[in-house]
């Protein structure tokens, strides 16, 4: 019976995703619908990408220095170590599992209530297709995802680099040195590549939740912990997935 239910609901995910895209809302209306979503879910984002991939970034830097303990290893590996950890896992699939809890509760709960207050069913009786007007302008928001997680790498490396450099572990030159050593260019495209997949799923994830729940507050809580879960499980299968089809032949 569980598996009957899971199959329903990923099935009733995928029609919702077909639905998205009928019955376009008006473009004047649309682009202002648009903005709102970047505002709230990309800028909104910034401040706390920036703290967390900053300090984690040090955290990397100095758990490797004190991870060296053999004099004959180069400490250039702390910047290697730093600049890998950062761009392969950490910004992308991090963030994103982080993201989850931020962005993925606030759609959900936006939507859920506008389903508790019959909104959205408002909607509907004015013809608007409702799943166009409040979905569609999340996903296009998130397009704008990887700027987001390009500043967090960045800000990784740099927290990795002042953590070494002013915590006595290695030189500037040292790390520099490290971080530019044997550097993959698809390491970036396979990082980018994850973030927008992330992206559609942090968009349409927790909108499904939101959107189809039934009940009162209560139940929108409820919804938006279930979205986070479901979300954070998506994001670290597909980052599997991918790694295993991008990195792994």
């Amino acid at each position: 019976m569980m598996l009957i239910r899971y199959l329903s609901q990923i099935g009733k995910y995928f029609l919702m995703l077909k639905e998205i895209f009928n019955k376009q809302t008006k473009w004047s209306v649309m682009r202002n619908l648009i903005f709102k979503e970047i505002d709230d879910l990309i800028i909104d984002s910034l401040g706390i990408v920036a703290f967390i991939s900053f300090f984690v970034g040090g955290v990397v830097s100095i758990q490797t220095a004190l991870n060296l303990t053999n004099p004959l290893i180069p400490k250039y590996l702390i910047g290697f170590a730093t600049r890998q950890s950062v761009i392969l896992e950490f910004a992308p699939t991090f963030i994103s599992v982080i993201m989850a809890g931020k962005m993925g509760s606030f759609i959900t709960s936006s939507i859920g209530t506008m389903r508790v207050t019959e909104q959205i069913d408002a909607l509907e009786v004015m013809g608007v297709n409702s799943l166009n007007y409040l979905v569609f302008p999340k996903i296009i928001a998130l397009l704008f995802y990887p700027f987001v997680i390009g500043i967090s790498m960045f800000l990784g490396v740099l927290g990795g680099w002042i953590a070494g450099v002013y915590g006595g572990f290695t030189s500037s030159a040292e790390f520099i040195n490290g971080a530019q050593m044997q550097f993959i260019p698809f390491h970036i495209v396979y990082a980018f590549i994850k973030t927008i997949i992330f992206a559609l799923l942090l968009a349409t994830i927790p909108s499904f939740h939101g959107y189809y729940m039934k009940g009162g507050a209560l139940e929108v809580g409820k919804a938006s912990t279930v979205s986070f879960v479901w979300t954070s499980v998506s994001i670290i299968l597909f980052n599997y997935i991918l790694t295993q089809l991008l990195l792994g032949s």
